[in-house]
């Protein structure tokens, strides 16, 4: 037997210390949770993109009581986008996400498996890393790549 080590980089920073651009896409993600429909989980969540174009979309989860029959924020900002430029790659995502009480997070909320896969999906498809900014009033990570969240991901390759 062998042990096999997996690494991940994470920035960590916080809200002042972010580009002008990637803390304005967090606060986009932070006003999508205002608009999120979680009346089973109340587990509010927003999502910001930026495409290389610089056109800017958000989302939010939408629940339902059939549970499968609702997305999640970070799915939502990517297929709306991809609606209107199916050929302009994701740039950046920005995740926030708030508690039942209405308070933002205080550690940062990663996206579920099924949005990493769409995630990945995105990279495979446009060849480009999408740089991912997970929001918590503590603390703000930054990744440069789905590949730091999951290392061992399901590809077409």
């Amino acid at each position: 037997m062998k042990n096999v080590e997996l690494k991940t980089t994470i920035e960590e920073y916080q809200l002042n210390e972010l580009s002008p651009t990637d803390r304005h896409l967090v606060e986009l993600a932070i006003e999508a949770t205002k608009r999120s429909y979680a009346p089973y989980s109340n587990f509010h969540v927003g999502a910001a993109i930026l495409l290389n174009n610089g056109a800017e979309f958000m989302g939010c989860n939408q629940e339902n009581a059939a549970f499968p029959a609702g997305i999640c924020a970070e799915r939502s900002a990517i297929f709306a986008a991809g609606a209107q430029y199916p050929d302009v790659p994701v740039k950046t995502l920005a995740i926030a996400a708030r508690k039942p009480d209405g308070e933002l997070q205080a550690e940062p909320v990663a996206p579920c498996g099924t949005c990493r896969q769409v995630i990945i999906e995105t990279e495979t498809r446009f060849k480009q890393a999408v740089r991912i900014l997970l929001h918590g009033t503590n603390k703000i990570y930054a990744v440069n790549g789905i590949q730091q969240l999951m290392p061992l991901s399901f590809t077409e390759f």
